[in-house]
């Protein structure tokens, strides 16, 4: 595979600062995985049209702005079907583009080319719709002290695809996994109490106590009341809940910086910037990865 990479991000991400991006291992599995359900390396279609030395150019192509995410997946998805295959990416993950820009060239057997074509353009499509929604939660809190962070609401078996996704619109990820960090939600609190565990601040405490001592402990509440409660057992963070503008400034103020303070459930864009206002450090948003559309983008390929 050839692949050169061009510097041209948005403005103040540099090389330096760009986010990394998964494994190449993680990224090959994702695109097998997909090639092999695409049914690509049996393309009936091509096989009976296409020779195979047939040699074919085209370029991937935006068709509306956005911010562009997944170009070493979508190499990867074309050269896993024939080595001859080059991949030139014209700008960078992480990079604002107008509509009908260029983002990468490919050059090779067209046969391949075709095969992959849909694969190539999902990974592309999709990761670069979450960068750009992304991009606009950012967009819309900058100059507040809040952070926008995704959830584990993520397409099964993609979750390290789209969180970097996330990383490129200028987002931040929450947890990995459940092994990753305790967060005590709601059911977890109704159990515990079930079966006799005390107040919020009790709970908090014994999830602390049975944690590793390097790992963040984070509880959910759904009032500034149950805030206060919370603080008790010192968790590292506290996730407020579903909580209008006012119970959310409300439960910063009772916080008072002695723990991080998350707002989520059903932020949207237009509410962004007022919850951010509130003074909470993060704004976890699930629709990032469950609800991003995916951007426009096109491969416009021939015989070279």
């Amino acid at each position: 595979m050839q692949w050169t990479m061009h510097d041209e991000r948005k403005p103040g991400h540099s090389a330096m600062n760009a986010p990394l991006p998964p494994p190449r291992r993680i990224i090959d599995a994702a695109v097998m995985a997909a090639l092999e359900e695409d049914g690509a390396f049996d393309d009936v279609t091509t096989r009976a049209l296409v020779p195979p030395d047939q040699w074919g150019r085209g370029a991937f192509v935006a068709k509306e702005a956005g911010v562009v995410c997944g170009l070493p997946v979508a190499a990867a998805a074309m050269t896993a079907l024939d080595a001859e295959i080059a991949f030139y990416p014209l700008v960078a993950d992480g990079a604002r583009v107008e509509a009908g820009a260029e983002l990468a060239e490919v050059e090779g057997p067209l046969a391949a080319i075709l095969a992959a074509e849909r694969v190539a353009l999902n990974f592309l499509q999709r990761m670069s719709g979450i960068a750009t929604l992304t991009d606009a939660y950012a967009r819309a809190v900058a100059g507040t002290r809040a952070r926008i962070l995704d959830t584990r609401k993520t397409t099964p078996g993609l979750r390290r695809l789209e969180r970097y996704a996330v990383r490129c619109g200028g987002g931040q990820n929450h947890r990995s996994g459940l092994s990753s960090a305790v967060l005590i939600k709601d059911n977890h609190i109704t159990a515990a109490r079930a079966r006799g565990a005390g107040g919020l601040g009790a709970i908090v405490a014994q999830a602390r106590a049975a944690a590793p001592h390097t790992m963040r402990v984070e509880v959910e509440v759904s009032s500034p009341e149950d805030a206060a409660e919370a603080l008790e057992g010192q968790p590292d963070i506290i996730l407020l809940d579903n909580m209008g503008v006012d119970d959310l400034r409300r439960a910063v103020e009772i916080v008072g910086g002695h723990a991080l303070t998350e707002a989520s459930g059903g932020v949207t864009l237009e509410d962004a910037r007022a919850v951010a206002e509130t003074g909470v450090d993060y704004i976890s948003v699930g629709r990032l990865t469950h609800s991003a559309p995916a951007l426009d983008i096109s491969l416009d390929a021939g015989e070279a």
